[in-house]
């Protein structure tokens, strides 16, 4: 599913949330919706060896836990703490993503999975770059990070190929969160003003 409203130049500067339907090159994103919930589990199942090392909730997945996440996320978007994604291409659900508001004031975080069967496709930063974007039409965001463990490399590179600049490597309080994980969190900035410069860039470039 794909669909991307038309909004006048005011409405944007004042957004709130972000739009429940994005699209970038080969990929879609969607609010998630309980209808989602045959095809996550499937994606979950056939992804675990994938996910396990990097994402603790991985560990004790479920049908009862993914129906859990999605009541969560719908709530999340209302209450505006977290604006989550399922990622699609063509019809099938391979992934997901979302912003989440857990870096303070004017600032908004990145995650981001994928089944393994559409890694290397330059797919995951598509739909950070939708993502990107679309977070900075929201009212007083002005930076955008990514945060991963220093033993995941892959997630550092899709901030690198969208142009984020790594600021700090820091140890976390609790220590490694996941099996592969070594506890040092590596954190990736974008500004609003660096995003818009690189946007036109590349508007350029293209033109």
């Amino acid at each position: 599913m794909r669909c991307r409203p038309r909004l006048d130049r005011e409405t944007i500067r004042c957004m709130e949330k972000p739009a429940e339907c994005l699209s970038s090159d080969q990929v879609g994103l969607h609010r998630w919706r309980m209808s989602d919930l045959d095809a996550l589990e499937r994606a979950i199942y056939e992804s675990l060896d994938h996910l396990v090392p990097w994402m603790p909730w991985a560990a004790d997945p479920g049908r009862q836990q993914t129906a859990d996440f999605l009541t969560r996320k719908q709530e999340e978007w209302e209450t505006k703490q977290a604006f989550d994604y399922a990622i699609t291409s063509g019809a099938v659900l391979i992934g997901a993503c979302g912003l989440m508001r857990r870096i303070g004031a004017g600032g908004l975080d990145i995650g981001y999975w994928l089944h393994p069967r559409w890694t290397g496709r330059g797919l995951a930063t598509m739909a950070t770059a939708a993502l990107v974007g679309q977070g900075f039409q929201l009212a007083g965001i002005d930076r955008i990070e990514i945060h991963h463990d220093a033993a995941n490399p892959a997630s550092g590179a899709v901030a690198r190929r969208l142009g984020f600049a790594e600021v700090e490597r820091r140890q976390s309080p609790e220590g490694p969160s996941a099996p592969g994980c070594v506890g040092i969190e590596v954190i990736w900035r974008m500004t609003a003003v660096q995003w818009k410069v690189r946007t036109a860039e590349h508007a350029e470039g293209a033109s």
